[in-house]
């Protein structure tokens, strides 16, 4: 269908969806956001009955029974399992519905940029059988942009790189539109997966998502530190076979990190070398921002900086960015409406 917009009838019940890989993230028009849960659910295989949530859910990973699955049903930015997202996206917002009394909303929803059609059908149809009356779709580094507070309208260059879960996205955004964006299918879940192996092949320890996001987070880090850190953690050696507790440091997750990062800043690079002069010569003036949970690694900043010599800012709560885009578009249709994805028949 082509892309049609009420622009008029917009209420505060209306929601803003960031459907991460990692979490979803839910605001309503005029309260911000409401809900914030992983994008995790448990079901009984036996009957299909929804155990857990979210949070709880999440805590339920690698521990389950045989006849208990905990579920993450989107993978790389995009729904993996159409039913399994369907079923949380419908118990998730069930929640932010009952308990704002927000009926059937019309939703604005995230999706990673370069979306396939068959994808962008997945994502609309999974909103619609969750209770949505409308769904309109919006590419998350131009959410990302709105909620970290770039004036996309304007006919200045602006790049922002959002790092997720799932994916990274480059875009360089000017007239409220995309100009150039790329993306790769390597962010958090790809260091975390590196954590783990680098600690395998080093420590000859084996530990599970939960131990590895747990060290991406308090040791994690683009360069070295000025003062080393270090934690316990507890996993299986592999020659024994039995518990053990080994020290890992924050120069070894840097060195296991490094592959992902370079990764990253060769995918920043690729889109600046496809980027109009003009906007080229307005991000130098500007910089390029920074969003999503990867912008939180430490030193990651300086050392794109260093890489492209072109300053590098993080925007405030950079986790929030795309949820937060999402609903700065519902309050201001009239001036962001070019933001959103346009349809094809």
């Amino acid at each position: 269908m082509y892309f049609n917009m009420k622009l008029m009838g917009w209420n505060s019940k209306d929601i803003g969806v960031d459907l991460g890989t990692a979490n979803i993230i839910v605001t309503i028009k005029g309260k911000g956001i409401v809900l914030r849960e992983p994008s995790v659910f448990v079901i009984d295989k036996n009957n299909g009955t929804i155990l857990a949530t979210g949070a709880e859910a999440k805590e339920m990973l690698g521990r389950t029974p045989n006849d208990i699955a905990a579920i993450r049903p989107l993978k790389d930015g995009v729904i993996a399992d159409f039913t399994a997202t369907q079923l949380m996206l419908k118990s998730m917002l069930q929640k932010v519905c009952q308990r704002y009394n927000a009926g059937r909303p019309r939703v604005v929803v995230g999706v990673p940029s370069g979306i396939t059609e068959v994808e962008e059908r997945a994502v609309e149809e999974a909103l619609i059988q969750a209770g949505a009356r409308e769904v309109f779709l919006i590419e998350e580094p131009m959410a990302a942009a709105i909620g970290a507070g770039l004036d996309v309208a304007e006919p200045t260059g602006n790049m922002v790189v959002d790092i997720g879960a799932g994916t990274t996205e480059v875009a360089v955004i000017s007239l409220g539109g995309i100009v150039v964006s790329d993306s790769i299918k390597i962010a958090g879940d790809a260091i975390d997966d590196e954590i783990i192996n680098y600690i395998k092949n080093n420590l000859n320890l084996a530990i599970g998502y939960t131990t590895a996001e747990q060290v991406k987070l308090e040791l994690g880090c683009a360069m070295p530190l000025v003062t080393q850190k270090s934690l316990e953690i507890r996993g299986r050696e592999l020659t024994t076979g039995l518990p053990e507790n080994k020290i890992v440091t924050s120069e070894q997750v840097q060195e296991a990190m490094a592959p992902i990062i370079e990764r990253i800043i060769d995918l920043i690079k690729a889109t600046l070398e496809k980027t109009p002069p003009e906007l080229v010569s307005d991000i130098i003036e500007r910089g390029i921002t920074l969003t999503g949970g990867g912008a939180l690694i430490k030193n990651i900043d300086t050392v794109i900086s260093q890489r492209t010599e072109i300053p590098v800012y993080i925007a405030e709560r950079p986790l929030d960015c795309v949820a937060n885009g999402t609903s700065k578009t519902i309050e201001d249709m009239d001036k962001l409406r070019t933001a959103l994805l346009k349809r094809k028949k």
